[in-house]
């Protein structure tokens, strides 16, 4: 039998694997589309995005500038001098999210078919314990 750490390792491959298979039906990027998320959430400064993602300034710019190259979304100047941008989702990236957020929803309903809700709660459970373990090592 795997060890644990193992075991954890090889199922975050798998899922990457899926969630980049799911994330290309709309055309966009795993990192693309959390981003999205996180501004159809409201967070829609650079600053607040950062804060979000924990993205360095470079990195959240240029993904920031691929998704206004896709039509994705879209960026206001607002502020005196015109220098603070508000970003939203356009109607292409509401459609893009519906698309990977529809085939995300049917992978998770497959994947866990077969399991009781309570095995499915137990998951859950040991999941987040294993999360709050790795916050505190």
């Amino acid at each position: 039998m795997k060890s644990s750490l193992k075991a954890l390792q090889n199922v975050s491959k798998r899922y990457q694997q899926h969630l980049l298979s799911i994330t290309k039906t709309g055309q966009l990027t795993v990192s693309e589309w959390s981003l999205l998320l996180a501004i159809s959430d409201g967070i829609n400064t650079q600053e607040k995005l950062a804060q979000t993602t924990t993205l360095d300034t470079s990195t959240l710019s240029r993904q920031l500038k691929r998704l206004l190259e896709k039509g994705v979304i879209h960026k206001q100047s607002v502020g005196k001098d015109k220098r603070q941008l508000i970003y939203s989702v356009a109607d292409q990236g509401t459609d893009a999210c519906q698309i990977i957020s529809q085939n995300y929803d049917k992978f998770e309903r497959k994947l866990f078919d077969q399991w009781s809700t309570e095995e499915q709660n137990l998951l859950k459970i040991l999941l987040n314990r294993l999360e709050n373990s790795l916050k505190n090592t």
